[in-house]
């Protein structure tokens, strides 16, 4: 295991005035769109944008996709300029693929539950108390935690990963113990579980679910495994953001309720406009619980901003980039 002073903050270069959002400097006369597709041409760069992101950013991205997809295409991309329209670790994922690239991220806010739910010195006293352990981590994760990883995952890869490791070797696998809980049962392997959720995922009102499911008694219940095993118990469907979206494209079926996070409905409607998306509710009636409040973060006037700007920009101390590199290849290369 790679060892180094995970206690060490992880330093973003950005210029500290341009950090603050300031969308109320925008020209209101400009379009958007087309000024991102200037600057993307101008910068020779590629905007990536996660499944969750706000349908007008899905539109105008280069690439949509789910986070293996998206590490993938930040790794083929010849473009000089990376702009990941997703969450903090995303960003850093391409950086760390990429580290002679620039990357950039609309808004430096933009986090994670699961990541921020699992600090590195935290996970590195957790690694040592468990030495016998081979550890893999699901992507959602900071930098600093992927490098203290052996391998990481992503929904979609984790069934197929953890199926390669030896039966007679002990596994711990953090940080969404959701995920974990269900790769247990798909793969008959026993593990050491982290215990993260998402708070997206564990929100979901298994009660309002049941109802819905009365008052659309065709639809099928698909849904992401970060949800509560309750939920995941009364699915018809398991998968991955992206295994999803396939299902819903390949099924005969005409309606369905959609357990994860609302953004994929852009896509399952584009894909399928002849069928029927209800996203799943949340418990508290008054709240957007199934969007993801750091994923919203993100708008077309911060893309612009941070295009226009060149700022906030990811950048990774050295150390934490090789150790999270060499957990990621592995990732690439086992979930291929």
């Amino acid at each position: 295991m790679l060892e180094f002073d995970v206690t060490a903050p992880v330093t973003i270069a950005t210029d500290p005035d341009q950090s603050r959002i300031r969308v109320d400097q925008i020209d209101l006369r400009l379009d958007l769109a087309d000024e991102i597709m200037r600057l993307k041409r101008e910068m020779n760069a590629v905007l990536l944008a996660h499944y969750y992101q706000e349908p007008e950013i899905q539109d105008i991205a280069d690439y949509i996709g789910d986070s293996l997809e998206l590490a993938r295409r930040s790794q083929e991309t010849s473009a000089e300029v990376i702009i990941f329209a997703g969450v903090h670790f995303m960003a850093e994922t391409a950086k760390i693929l990429n580290p002679a690239k620039q990357v950039l991220i609309p808004d430096m806010a933009a986090g994670c539950s699961l990541a921020s739910g699992c600090p590195a010195p935290e996970f590195k006293r957790f690694r040592e108390l468990h030495p016998d352990h081979i550890a893999i981590t699901y992507i959602n994760c900071s930098a600093e935690v992927k490098a203290l990883s052996d391998i990481i995952c992503t929904s979609s890869s984790a069934e197929k990963i953890i199926n390669q490791i030896p039966m007679d070797q002990k596994i711990l696998f953090a940080p969404d113990r959701n995920l974990g809980g269900y790769l247990m049962k798909k793969t008959g392997r026993k593990m050491l579980l982290w215990q993260g959720t998402c708070i997206v995922h564990e929100t979901f009102s298994e009660r309002k679910i049941i109802e819905l499911r009365h008052r659309h008694p065709d639809a099928l219940l698909i849904a992401h495994p970060e949800c509560e095993e309750s939920l995941l118990n009364r699915a018809d469907f398991i998968g991955s953001t992206s295994a999803l979206l396939k299902f819903t494209q390949e099924s005969d079926a005409r309606e369905f309720i959609v357990a994860t996070e609302s953004g994929i409905l852009h896509q399952m409607q584009r894909l399928s406009p002849g069928k029927l998306f209800v996203a799943a509710p949340p418990q508290e009636e008054s709240c957007n619980c199934n969007d993801c409040p750091y994923m919203k973060l993100n708008t077309l006037e911060k893309i612009y901003l941070c295009m226009r700007n060149r700022s906030p920009e990811i950048n990774l101390p050295d150390e934490v980039m090789r150790g999270a590199e060499r957990s990621l290849e592995r990732m690439l290369q086992m979930s291929a």
